[in-house]
Order: C-alpha cells, then sequence, then structure tokens
C-alpha cells in the first residue's frame, strides 16, 4: 500500500515540533534535576521571576495551560516551599501565586539552566532568534 506523500510522519509539521519539543525539554532535566525541579515547575518560577504574585488566571495564560492543570503543579511546589498560594483579600475568587526565598533562591541558579541549553541545542544566536520569531508567530496565529 503506497502512501501519500502527504501522509509520511516525516513530511508532518507537528511531529517534528513535537520531537524538538520534547528534545530541548530533555537537554534542560541534568541541570532541572540538581535544582530539583521539573520543566513545568521551572516554567511557574519563570513567570513569577518576571512578576511576582500573580493570580492563577495570569499565570495559566502566561504558560497557555488551564488552571486543573496547573492546580496539582502549583500545590506540589507549595510543598516543596517554592511558592505560596493565597485567596485574595478583594476577591476571594482570585488565587495569588507568590514566591517564597527558596522560589527566588532558586533564580541565581538559573543561568546554569540556560548555559546547559546553550551547549546541547547546536544552533547559532542567529538561528535561534529566527526560530524563536517563527514559534511565536505560529503561536500567535494558532491563538
Amino acid at each position: 500500500m503506497q502512501v501519500n506523500d502527504s501522509l509520511k510522519l516525516e513530511n508532518q509539521l507537528c511531529f517534528p515540533l513535537y520531537a524538538a519539543s520534547r528534545l530541548v525539554t530533555k537537554c534542560y532535566q541534568p541541570v532541572l534535576d540538581s535544582l530539583g525541579i521539573t520543566y513545568p515547575q521551572y516554567l511557574v518560577l519563570m513567570v513569577l521571576w518576571e512578576n511576582d504574585s500573580v493570580n492563577l488566571s495570569l499565570l495559566s495564560e502566561k504558560l497557555m495551560l488551564q488552571s486543573n492543570t496547573l492546580t496539582p503543579l502549583l500545590k506540589r511546589m507549595e510543598k516543596m516551599d517554592l511558592i505560596t498560594r493565597l485567596r485574595s483579600k478583594t476577591d476571594e475568587r482570585n488565587i495569588i501565586i507568590s514566591l517564597t526565598k527558596k522560589g527566588i533562591d532558586i533564580k541565581n541558579e538559573a543561568p546554569k539552566v540556560q548555559n546547559q541549553l546553550s551547549q546541547n541545542i547546536g544552533v547559532t544566536l542567529k538561528e535561534a532568534e529566527q526560530l524563536h520569531m517563527l514559534l511565536y508567530k505560529l503561536i500567535e496565529n494558532l491563538s
């Protein structure tokens, strides 16, 4: 049975995006393991390092994750003493996520994570900038 070229795995846009995402995340893992955090936890921390004390809906929007996906992750991070989750005093429906001292301290180790990725990814700075631009264009078009 002959497969139409458009149906071949190698000709799909989704597969190299999926595979690249998994492999890039894998590059982060050794350093993240040494920090005792997972990649999704690292993403949450990066958002909070930019802007501490954000509500759950903003965090959800920034990470493009549903709150029901984030909540178990945030509960684990709270148990690890990386963040706090408190109900807003002005609106009890809002949950405010904030960094703890431990969560702030991990930021000092973040350059190691970036260096690890730079060493393992194997693209030039210009190629990385082009890829970054194209991926964000794709995200914008799909949103």
